[in-house]
């Protein structure tokens, strides 16, 4: 593999113009298969061709499953919080096929906010956030709003 990228990088400096001048001429007269370009048998070239496909084929499928993955997050967003639906995420979805869900790592966090929000919902989430309150700081707003009214009812009548 280290003699193939040796030979690639070498071919493409000669192309632009720093190699020796009698490999270009050989290059220019005229051997037209790929094989001997990029100084492999052809057997070489076609399993590395083939093999090159093979890679390409599967980082494009990891990437639609990745971009299914992230559309199908965005379309529970949107279900959760009710916003309009988008035809793009659904076309992702729909092209890597109807197996894809979110990765179970998200689930898990989306399955922990609406536990969250379902407790902070009910009556004992909201006792709970009754009970986390500092009751002397709202005794002394309320006795302190209370003073300031009184205060002003006794400016009010004794003008009167």
């Amino acid at each position: 593999m280290a003699f193939l990228m040796k030979s690639m990088i070498s071919n493409q400096v000669k192309n632009l113009g720093f190699g020796g001048g009698s490999e270009e001429n050989k290059e220019e007269g005229g051997t037209s298969d790929p094989a001997a370009a990029h100084g492999m048998t052809r057997e070489e070239y076609e399993e590395y061709q083939k093999q090159m496909i093979e890679e390409k084929m599967e980082r494009d499928a990891a990437f639609t499953q990745k971009k299914a993955e992230r559309a199908c997050l965005r379309v529970h967003l949107r279900e959760k919080y009710r916003l309009p639906k988008s035809e793009m995420d659904e076309n992702q979805i729909q092209m890597a096929g109807d197996d894809v869900d979110l990765p179970e790592d998200l689930r898990k966090m989306v399955n922990e906010d609406q536990e969250e929000e379902e407790d902070k919902d009910s009556i004992l989430g909201q006792i709970q956030n009754l009970q986390n309150m500092d009751l002397d700081t709202i005794k002394e707003k309320a006795q302190a709003t209370f003073t300031e009214i009184k205060q002003t009812a006794e400016q009010k009548c004794s003008v009167m």
